[in-house]
């Protein structure tokens, strides 16, 4: 019986997740809605978009790319760090 060389575990690479809480308020506010307002946008739950914002959960899936789509019909750019005032300057809900 011969034997088949190991393979090694894939590792997952370490990356910045394309959609942090600030570039999803930056988003929202640059489009100047309340989350309620945004979440009906995208077709989700307000409670989701306050998770997203607050870090207790990262877009995934679809939600990544509805939101890429919503962003470049915005004019936002989400690959670009949000700016300062945006990402603090407001605190719609």
């Amino acid at each position: 019986m011969a034997t088949q060389p190991r393979r090694k575990a894939k590792r997952k690479l370490k990356y910045e997740a394309p959609w942090n809480p600030e570039r999803v308020k930056a988003l929202r506010t640059h489009m100047g809605l309340t989350q309620s307002q945004f979440a009906q946008e995208l077709g989700t739950l307000q409670q989701t978009v306050s998770e997203w914002e607050c870090g207790y959960h990262t877009p995934k899936g679809t939600s990544v790319k509805l939101l890429q789509l919503v962003a470049e019909r915005a004019g936002f750019k989400y690959g670009a760090k949000p700016a300062e005032d945006e990402a603090q300057g407001s605190t719609q809900n």
